[in-house]
């Protein structure tokens, strides 16, 4: 009778599963393992519902379950994998997914879900590899190639990348997603009206992808379309209000067009949707440097700095505005850390020479120009020549030297 009922529950618990009928299912799968604790069918099942129900911590515990009783069950060690994905457990993810391949290298979707987590973690060069592997077994498989394709875009191999949209799309021509990336890829490339020929397709299949509507945002914008751009962005935030990127972007554009108290309430609201946004606070900061609003510039900057403290523009920002305050020490250690991160950041040795001059400090303007034209002699000397902070250096022969230098 035990095992009567122990079948009945798990037959019971099978075709509640099969009417969407999650929870009851769930129910039924937990009555089978009472009779019978060491069903993996059962753990396995419900495991799959628990995630469906997005109870991935539940799922994990199931699926553990299912693995003290079956270790070589690689849909087990897959779909933990999965759960752990859900929640953010990507290096966990991996080693679950590479349990499965060991217990089965040929299992495509396992080396497919691998690729997933490994793009989560950045490391887009090993997706690439591991979406060729599940290629190699299954060609027709059209997600596969068009997740490909968004690998290859993100290691900056366009050309391959289109290559492999237009399998997919070959394969399933309403995959707006492909449509979008084979956009984008062509966008990288400089090829824009092509690019917005493709966001067009992909809208035309659906009009409610804010990424798309973005994306089509940006390709105008460089085409200096820039009302165009800000009218695509608005339809995009329409559809995504929390979108920092697309607020952003809006407030480049608005910036082209020289409605920048417009685009600084952009700015702003790309910092609302995410305040640890440093682009954001830095362009931000650069408008209102440019409207006189020095202070609020420097919070703008520091803010920026306290989130990246790494991010040499907003120290760069910073010191230029204290440059502006006549705070030439300050300054000059803003600056100073701007090229330290980054050495090839000419603008902060440009004005750290020009906070030297002020203060008289013939050596040192003399060795930061040096290295501004070391990095972009043609912009800067012209520049430097006409600059009328440097007009005490210019009986200098070491100042003339670099000068002509810097013109031959």
């Amino acid at each position: 009778m035990t095992e009567q009922n122990y079948y009945s529950w798990r037959e019971q618990g099978d075709r509640l599963r099969s009417l969407s009928r999650y929870e009851e299912a769930i129910a039924c799968y937990q009555k089978a393992l009472e009779i019978q604790p060491d069903d993996s069918y059962a753990w396995y099942w419900q495991g799959n519902l628990l995630s469906d129900l997005e109870r991935y911590e539940q799922a994990i515990a199931s699926y553990e379950k299912v693995l003290e009783i079956k270790p070589n069950y690689d849909d087990a060690w897959n779909n933990r994998g999965l759960a752990l994905e859900k929640l953010g457990c990507y290096e966990q993810a991996i080693a679950s997914y590479d349990q499965a391949l060991k217990v089965n290298p040929n299992y495509r979707i396992a080396w497919q879900n691998r690729s997933y987590a490994l793009r989560a973690l950045k490391r887009d060069q090993e997706a690439v590899a591991n979406y060729n592997k599940a290629l190699e077994m299954e060609t027709d498989y059209h997600w596969g190639w068009r997740s490909y394709g968004d690998a290859l875009c993100n290691c900056a191999r366009y050309e391959e990348a289109i290559s492999n949209y237009e399998i997919a799309l070959d394969m399933q021509p309403e995959d707006h997603a492909a449509w979008n990336g084979r956009g984008y890829a062509l966008e990288q490339l400089n090829r824009y009206e092509e690019a917005i020929a493709n966001y067009d397709k992909a809208l035309k299949i659906n009009p409610t992808d804010s990424a798309v509507w973005a994306n089509r945002g940006n390709a105008l914008s460089k085409l200096d379309r820039n009302e165009e751009a800000i009218a695509n962005y608005d339809k995009a935030l329409v559809l995504k209000p929390d979108n920092y990127y697309c607020w952003k972007d809006r407030g480049l554009a608005l910036e082209k067009l020289g409605q920048c108290q417009e685009a600084i309430i952009s700015y702003e609201q790309a910092i609302e949707a995410k305040p640890d946004y440093e682009f954001a606070w830095v362009s931000r900061g650069m408008l209102l440097a440019n409207f006189g609003r020095y202070q609020e510039a420097i919070a703008s900057y520091e803010k920026a700095m306290e989130i990246d403290p790494e991010f040499f523009w907003s120290w760069g920002m910073r010191g230029m505005v204290l440059e502006k305050l006549g705070r030439y020490q300050e300054a000059i250690a803003s600056l100073t850390r701007a090229t330290e991160i980054c050495p090839y950041y000419e603008d902060g040795f440009y004005h750290k020479a020009r906070c030297y001059a002020i203060q008289g400090k013939t050596t040192a303007v003399i060795e930061n120009l040096q290295k501004t034209f070391e990095i972009n002699p043609h912009s800067y000397r012209h520049k430097a020549a006409t600059d009328p902070t440097f007009e005490l250096m210019r009986d200098n022969k070491h100042f003339q030297a670099l000068i002509q230098k810097a013109d031959g």
